[in-house]
This record gives structure tokens, C-alpha cells and sequence, in this order.
């Protein structure tokens, strides 16, 4: 059986830990490799090697920086369908769908590639006289990421390449259960030219979590993940004087309203909510349907659910694989039956899928749920499967009202051919990301990914400007040229600018 290493300064390494895990092919059930699960030794060995690489690095010059960035944004595309198959075999969602992923963790690689025009700093001449003003931002030195199994390319591309372009050298923990495509991108960014050290890879569970949280050699870490682990991850590593970026999970709300194109509506809630079999934190997981909308559209939503074609996510014309793990499984498939017996109408019911020749895999097929209140379980918890609920409102700020009572505020949506109730709606929901006949508004990576309330603790979203601001810390620096024979007498009392 392969155990899946560690990249540590360059090269593979078993690491100092002995302990593994098995990681499994969703679709099939079988255990098809294993993963080395490092601890407090590797952790360390990784910051020294950081730790070095960074004195050179971040002296680099920014021409260099961005020249290997685009360089792994060539070798992104070239071998596109290589690392698609690689997260399509061990996370279960479709090749095609894992392409994507790596399209849009591309876009921040090009937003990288770019920052020589983001970190231009600012002058101001002639505060005072004979007196001028500059800024500009430096690394911070050795960051971290401890990223989901979700998107096992994505996710880390929004945290490394803006802080390894901006100076800083990078130690990515990805989930254990889908981890042979961090190292396949630590073997891209190698052959982009990006120096040993750079870029370092820990696999793991809570012990390679907590060793990055504590150890003194880290300014800061980046976390995608459930809103308990973001929230522990943020007080543990504030508690030893980090910066924290800290996602955590969500509830996001699709809002149809009667004058929307149902057709139209329902066809991209559908993909939003059981693409990638709904294990996305952007996700839609409620449709509120207003007033005269709801039977109409749960009649397409139902019918839409029936037609998504489910099975190995390598297979041609599949719309969804299986769950990741069987726990997952088990777990969504039992919340189901908990709707239905809490009152819910289960209108699909996507349990007890069997998927010929997959009978083994982790598979469940698309369930939707209608007549769900928000005092319901499957209303109030994170399902993170292909579960859609339908919540009936009668009044666009009813639905609004449900919204914004719901502790997590990531992503939203509202379906309308209304300006006026869209410009309400962006305006009164208290959430980060909204979408307007957009399911799923993940912003392009010019701007910021973070959400509101419980989907994000701290105040540091991702990537974009907020990504710079997060990896670099500002210097202003305020110069006096004084002519030789010039005599400027020293005050005792506080400077002004006269």
C-alpha cells in the first residue's frame, strides 16, 4: 500500500512520525493508499526549512516572485486534467467539476502574478517642509494554511500564491483525506522554478493542527473549515500571537420570488445545491420560495432533482459522485430521515442509492425536502450533503427576516426580474456574499471571499486586497533631506506639520 509523504524543503520525506491513515476512493470504498500523519517534529522540521528559505526569498525581487507565479500558472493549465484526476479519485466529486476547482484557484495565481501593481506604496511630498511621506508593505516570514477536503486545490490557492508572491514562505495542511494533490502542486511549483523551503506540505490530524497553531516559528495562519474549528483555530493561534484568517461553515439561502423565471431558477439552484454533492460551504442548502412561487417551483425542483445523473466521478455524464467518506454518508442520509419525522415532506428521497458497479462507494443520491420550518434539523444544521429544504415565506422581507436570523451569513441568493427588490434585498441581508440570479456568488479573485456572523470568525477574509493586507504588515516612512548649511532647530515640544 503507497503512503502518501510529506514535502518538506524540496523533496518527499516520510517525516519522524510512524502513524498513518487510510485515505479511500469515495466512489468504490476501497482503501486505495495511505497518508503519513505528521506531529510536533515534522512541524518543526518544516519551519526550519521555511525559516531559511524565507531570509532569501523575501529579499527577492518582485520581478522574480511574479515570473514563478507565471510560471505554475502554465504548468496549472498543462496539467489541468492530470490533478483533476487526482482530486476526482480521492474526494468523489466529478473530473469535471475538479477542473473547475483548479480554475478558479488559477484566478488567484493570476491575481498573483499581477501584485506588482497592488503593493505599489503611496508618497506624499512636502508634508512639512522639506519633509516627505512614503509607505510600502514587507512579508511577515513563515505563514501556514490548514485547508478542507472539499477543495483540495482551491482552497489552498487562495492562501499560497498571494503569500508566497508578497514574500512570505508557506506551509500548507491539507485535509488527510484527500491529500495527494497538495503534493502534486508542491511538484508544479518546483518545476516553475520557486526555490526549496518555499512552499512545504504537512499532512496530519489535530497534532500537525495544533503544532502549527503553537509554534513560535509562524506569524499567521489561513483556515477553511467548520465554524467549532474555526473558532478554535482562532483563539488558539491569537493566544500565541498570530495573525488568524478563520472560515467557517454556512446556511446559504436561495430566495425565488414569484416574478422570477422558475425554470430558469430552479436549474441553478439544482446545480448549487447537489454539485459536488453538495459538500461546498457555498452551497445552496434552503430555498425560500415567496408567496405564489412555492408550488411551482418545487414541482421543477423535483423534477430537476430526478435528472441528475449520479455515479463515479470519472465517469462520462455524471452530474454528481458519492460523499467523501461513509460517515458522511451515513450521516446525511440519517438527517433526511430525521426531516421526515420532524414534519418535513421528503418530495425526493435520495437514500439507499446503489450505483452498479459501485455498490461499495459512499453514494446517496439527491434529496429534497419541502414544508421545512427553521426549527428543524435539517433547516438549522450544516447537512454538507446533496440535501435541498424548502422553506415557504409569504413576503420578500420575510425571507429576508429568515435570513438574517440564521447565524451563519456566508452566501445568499435572490431569483427576480425585480431591480427594486434586488437592491433591497443586497442592501438588508446580513451576509457576506450575494448573489443576484447567481446561486453560488464565490467573487472573482480580484476581490474578497469571507462571510458574516459565525461563517467567519475574526475580521480577515481571503484572497484579493484583503489577502495582501492579511500576508504584509505596513511601513510609513517619514524622510528629512536637510541642505549641509542648513540649521533646523529641534523642539522639545510634540512635532506638528507647520
Amino acid at each position: 500500500m503507497t503512503t502518501i509523504p510529506h514535502w518538506i524543503n524540496g523533496s518527499l520525506t516520510q517525516g519522524a512520525a510512524t502513524a498513518t491513515q487510510p485515505v479511500f476512493n469515495p466512489a468504490t470504498g476501497a482503501e486505495q493508499a495511505r497518508v503519513a500523519l505528521g506531529g510536533t517534529t515534522d512541524v518543526d522540521t518544516a519551519v526550519q526549512a521555511a525559516s531559511a528559505a524565507f531570509e532569501t526569498w523575501s529579499e527577492s525581487s518582485l520581478t522574480q516572485r511574479t515570473q514563478v507565479m507565471f510560471a505554475f500558472r502554465r504548468l496549472l493549465l498543462d496539467h489541468e486534467e492530470e490533478l483533476g484526476r487526482i482530486i476526482s479519485a480521492e474526494h468523489g466529486k466529478t473530473v469535471d467539476d475538479a477542473r473547475g476547482e483548479i480554475t478558479r484557484g488559477r484566478e488567484v495565481v493570476e491575481f498573483a502574478c499581477g501584485l506588482g501593481e497592488v503593493l505599489k506604496g503611496s508618497f506624499s511630498d512636502q508634508v512639512s517642509r522639506g519633509v516627505d511621506v512614503h509607505d510600502f508593505r514587507q512579508p511577515l516570514g513563515v505563514v501556514a494554511g490548514i485547508t478542507p477536503f472539499n477543495f483540495p486545490a482551491m482552497v489552498p490557492l487562495w492562501m499560497h500564491p498571494i503569500a508566497i508572491a508578497t514574500g512570505n514562505t508557506f506551509i500548507l495542511k491539507p485535509s488527510e483525506r484527500d491529500p495527494s494533490a497538495a503534493n502534486f502542486v508542491a511538484g508544479l511549483y518546483q518545476k516553475a522554478g520557486l526555490p526549496d523551503g518555499v512552499f512545504n506540505v504537512i499532512h496530519g490530524g489535530k497534532q500537525a493542527v495544533d503544532a502549527i497553531l503553537t509554534h513560535p516559528g509562524i506569524e499567521a495562519v489561513s483556515f477553511v473549515g467548520s465554524t467549532p474549528i474555526a473558532k478554535y483555530i482562532h483563539e488558539t493561534a491569537t493566544s500565541h500571537g498570530k495573525r488568524v484568517q478563520a472560515l467557517g461553515g454556512a446556511k446559504n439561502h436561495a430566495v425565488v420570488l414569484p416574478d422570477a423565471d422558475l425554470e430558469f431558477a430552479a436549474n441553478h439552484i439544482t446545480a448549487g445545491a447537489y454539485g459536488s454533492a453538495g459538500e461546498r460551504c457555498m452551497a445552496v442548502s434552503v430555498a425560500v420560495a415567496v408567496g405564489d412561487a412555492a408550488d411551482a417551483l418545487v414541482a421543477v425542483l423535483q423534477r430537476k432533482a430526478l435528472e441528475v445523473e449520479v455515479g463515479p466521478g470519472d465517469r462520462p455524464g455524471t452530474d454528481m459522485g458519492p460523499l467523501v467518506t461513509k460517515a458522511a454518508q451515513e450521516r446525511v442520509e440519517k438527517a433526511v430521515g430525521t426531516a421526515g419525522a420532524q414534519g418535513a415532506t421528503i418530495v425526493v428521497d435520495g437514500r439507499g442509492l446503489k450505483v452498479d458497479g459501485h455498490e461499495d462507494g459512499f453514494f446517496t443520491g439527491p434529496s429534497l425536502l419541502d414544508h421545512v420550518t427553521t426549527q428543524m434539523d435539517a433547516y438549522r444544521e450544516e447537512l454538507f450533503g446533496p440535501v435541498l429544504a424548502i422553506v415557504r415565506v409569504d413576503t420578500l422581507d420575510q425571507a429576508i427576516d429568515v435570513i438574517n436570523a440564521n447565524p451563519y451569513g456566508n452566501g445568499t441568493a435572490l431569483f427576480t426580474a425585480s431591480g427594486e427588490a434586488a437592491r433591497r434585498f443586497q442592501r438588508k441581508v446580513k451576509v457576506g456574499m450575494i448573489g443576484i440570479n447567481v446561486p453560488v456568488p464565490v467573487p472573482m479573485s480580484y476581490y474578497s471571499f469571507g462571510g458574516w456572523k459565525d461563517s467567519l470568525i475574526g475580521d480577515h477574509p481571503i484572497h484579493g486586497p484583503e489577502g495582501i493586507r492579511f500576508y504584509t504588515r505596513p511601513k510609513v516612512v517619514t524622510t528629512r533631506w536637510p541642505q549641509p548649511a542648513q540649521q533646523i532647530a529641534a523642539g522639545f515640544d510634540f512635532p506638528t506639520s507647520n
